[in-house]
């Protein structure tokens, strides 16, 4: 029987230095995307797929963010007062209720893979999910809800992939495939950051995973890898053939909001996707277009 997924890791110990100065005092993740922080659409997401816990790796400097998803009686008391309903609605959205948000520090950037090795104790021995906030999905059917609709089929482990040009596989994790039916590839291997002409495919793992609690093993032997860092795509490759392990080509468009030009276009596609505020966009950036 197939474990539920329950739990959902944020890695955000990253100092955002391409996004410097902005990112001087304020966490990459508190960075705009519209009208919510960036980790507030990775946390709106988890919460969509029903995730129930959701763990936070941090470091110094990141006590807005944990600020946000707690609760500010002062502010809401304000709105209360001023009869502010539909401010109170939104603020119900940045909450997390006691017990479900949890905290663990990376002291050192030591890389993806670490960062999620530092989460093993709250995460136990169950599956759990891992939502990078730079990967911003916009998609009728949040990502990570169609990953765990595909997981309840298949079992074991799964990332969420997407094509890229083959002239970019060095910027990726890139699957060798065993097998693809168009919306689920079996892998048989995984490369961290292939040279273009070595690539087994162009098939790219985004920022969404879910893992077996055995990755932790395969973590906890701290190897390095591509930069120097423990990566997390080397552990996954060694539970390849142990256990089930599936790409899923997910429904939707991502955007690359850890890049400068990626985050204007994330803003400009879900500010054209708003219900409130689409068609004045749209307007105005014909406007801008058109100068």
């Amino acid at each position: 029987m197939k474990k539920p997924i329950r739990k959902a890791v944020f890695p955000v110990a990253g100092l955002g230095t391409r996004f410097l100065p902005a990112t001087k005092a304020m966490p990459k993740e508190m960075l705009t995307l519209v009208d919510r922080p960036l980790i507030q659409h990775a946390v709106d997401e988890a919460r969509a797929a029903g995730i129930e816990q959701f763990i936070f790796v941090t470091s110094r400097g990141k006590g807005a963010l944990e600020d946000h998803f707690d609760q500010s009686n002062d502010l809401r008391r304000t709105l209360e007062a001023r009869g502010k309903k539909h401010e109170l609605e939104l603020l119900d959205t940045t909450e997390i209720d006691s017990g479900q948000l949890l905290f663990t520090r990376q002291r050192e950037p030591r890389g993806l893979g670490h960062a999620v090795w530092c989460a093993r104790h709250l995460i136990g021995d169950e599956p759990f999910a891992i939502l990078l906030a730079d990967d911003v999905i916009l998609a009728k059917t949040p990502c990570l809800k169609q990953m765990i609709e595909a997981y309840n089929e298949v079992g074991g482990n799964m990332v969420g992939v997407v094509d890229v040009p083959r002239e970019q596989t060095n910027k990726y994790g890139i699957l060798d495939v065993s097998s693809d039916d168009g919306r689920l590839a079996a892998i048989k291997g995984l490369v961290e950051k292939p040279a273009p002409d070595k690539a087994p495919s162009t098939l790219s793992i985004i920022g969404r995973y879910i893992l077996q609690p055995e990755i932790f093993v395969e973590l906890g032997a701290q190897g390095k890898g591509a930069g120097g860092e423990i990566q997390l795509t080397d552990s996954m490759a060694r539970l390849i053939g142990k256990q089930p392990f599936h790409g899923l080509r997910y429904e939707g468009t991502r955007y690359d909001c850890g890049d400068k030009v990626g985050f204007i276009e994330a803003n400009a596609a879900f500010a054209l996707a708003h219900p409130d505020m689409g068609a004045k966009v749209r307007a105005a950036l014909c406007n801008l277009i058109n100068k």
